[in-house]
C-alpha cells in the first residue's frame, strides 16, 4: 500500500512539473503578432515622447525701404549736363530678410537668413554652429567671413543709414562657404577676442576685378581670413580690431593660377554714454594688394597691360544719440 502511495505522488509531482514547465515555456515565447505590436507601441512612444528644453525655433529679421535721389553733373567738350534721378524701392534701400533661428540643446544653432529684394530671391547666410565649450564656437556653412567690423555689425539696412555700401567695402565680398572658430576670453581687466576662417575666397576676372567664388572654388587653394580684437577697459566700452586675408584668386589652368590677394583691415568700436547723449564711434580702413599680372585689353585682345592692383578704403560713423527720449521711444 506504502509502495503504491509512493508512485501515486510521484506521478502526480511528474504531472504538476510538466504542466509547469509547459506554462511558463507558453508565456515566454509570444507569438509574432505580439512582438510585432509591441515594437510597434515601443516605436509610437518614442516618437511622440516630449523633450522640454532640447529644442527651440525663434523667427526674427529686418525690413527697410527708402527713397534715394541721384543728381550727376558731367562736363564734356565745354557742355555741362546735368541728370537727376529719383527712387524708391532698390537693391540698397529696399529688403525684407526674415531670419529664421532653430536651436538644439545648448550646443547647436541653426542659422537662415533668406533675403527677398529688387534683386530677387538671395541668401544672407545659412550656418550651424557648435558651441564647443566656453569661448569656443566652431561654425559651417555660408556665413559672414571675419574680415573687419562693416560687414558683421554695420552692413544690415537698418544700421547703415547710408543710400549705398561705402565705395570699396564690397571687397572681400560679405559671405562665402567655408569653416571658422570664434570665441573670446578675458585678459585680466581686459578682453579680447577671435574670429579666423577657412574659405573658398575669391575669384580674380581678367579686368583685375575680385568676385566672390561662390560654392564652386576656382582653384584648389583655399583663403583663410581672421580677425582679432582687444577691448582695453574695463568697462568694454572701446574695441580695436585687426584683421588679415590671404589667398590665391586666379582661376587653376590660367594665366593667373599663382595671382594672390593679401587684404588688411583697421577697426575701432567705441561706445560711451555722455550724459545726456550716448557717443557711438565705429570705423573701419582696408587695404587691398593683388600681385601684378598681365590682362588683355578689352579694346585690342592682342595687347595687355599691367598696372598696380592696390587700394584702399574706409568708412567712419560718428553716432550721437539722445538718453532723454530713450524712455519714450521705448514705451511708444
Amino acid at each position: 500500500m506504502k509502495s503504491t502511495f509512493k508512485i501515486l505522488t510521484m506521478g502526480l509531482t511528474t504531472l504538476m512539473v510538466t504542466f509547469l514547465v509547459e506554462t511558463g515555456f507558453a508565456q515566454q515565447a509570444p507569438t509574432a503578432q505580439d512582438t510585432l505590436m509591441d515594437r510597434i507601441t515601443a516605436l509610437e512612444q518614442q516618437a511622440f515622447i516630449q523633450k522640454r528644453g532640447e529644442d527651440h525655433f525663434m523667427l526674427a529679421g529686418l525690413t527697410t525701404f527708402g527713397l534715394v535721389t541721384n543728381k550727376t553733373v558731367n562736363t564734356l567738350g565745354g557742355v555741362r549736363t546735368t541728370t537727376r534721378t529719383s527712387s524708391f524701392g532698390n537693391a540698397d534701400t529696399y529688403e525684407f530678410s526674415p531670419m529664421l533661428l532653430w536651436r538644439h540643446g545648448d550646443k547647436f544653432l541653426m542659422e537662415f537668413e533668406p533675403a527677398f529684394s529688387n534683386d530677387g530671391l538671395g541668401v544672407n547666410w545659412a550656418d550651424v554652429s557648435y558651441f564647443a565649450a566656453p569661448g569656443l564656437i566652431i561654425r559651417g556653412g555660408y556665413m559672414v567671413i571675419p574680415f573687419g567690423l562693416y560687414n558683421k555689425r554695420l552692413a544690415a539696412g537698418w544700421i547703415d543709414k547710408l543710400a549705398t555700401d561705402p565705395i570699396g567695402l564690397d571687397i572681400p565680398a560679405s559671405a562665402d562657404y567655408g569653416f571658422e572658430v570664434m570665441g573670446g576670453l578675458p585678459l585680466g581687466d581686459m578682453k579680447w577676442s577671435y574670429d579666423v576662417g577657412v574659405f573658398n575666397g575669391m575669384q580674380l576676372l581678367p579686368d583685375g576685378e575680385l568676385q566672390g567664388a561662390g560654392i564652386t572654388d576656382n582653384n584648389i587653394n583655399k583663403t583663410f581670413s581672421g580677425r582679432i580684437a582687444i577691448l582695453p577697459l574695463s568697462n568694454s566700452a572701446l574695441e580695436l580690431g585687426v584683421s588679415a586675408l590671404s589667398g590665391k584668386v586666379g582661376d587653376e589652368g590660367s594665366a593667373y593660377t599663382a595671382s594672390r590677394a593679401n587684404m588688411y583691415a583697421f577697426d575701432l568700436n567705441f561706445i560711451q554714454p555722455v550724459k545726456p547723449f550716448s557717443v557711438n564711434i565705429k570705423g573701419q580702413y582696408n587695404i587691398m594688394n593683388v600681385d601684378r599680372a598681365n590682362y588683355v585689353n578689352p579694346n585690342d585682345n592682342t595687347q595687355s597691360y599691367s598696372y598696380n592692383n592696390h587700394s584702399t578704403s574706409g568708412v567712419w560713423a560718428n553716432l550721437f544719440e539722445a538718453c532723454i527720449f530713450k524712455q519714450y521711444i521705448k514705451e511708444f
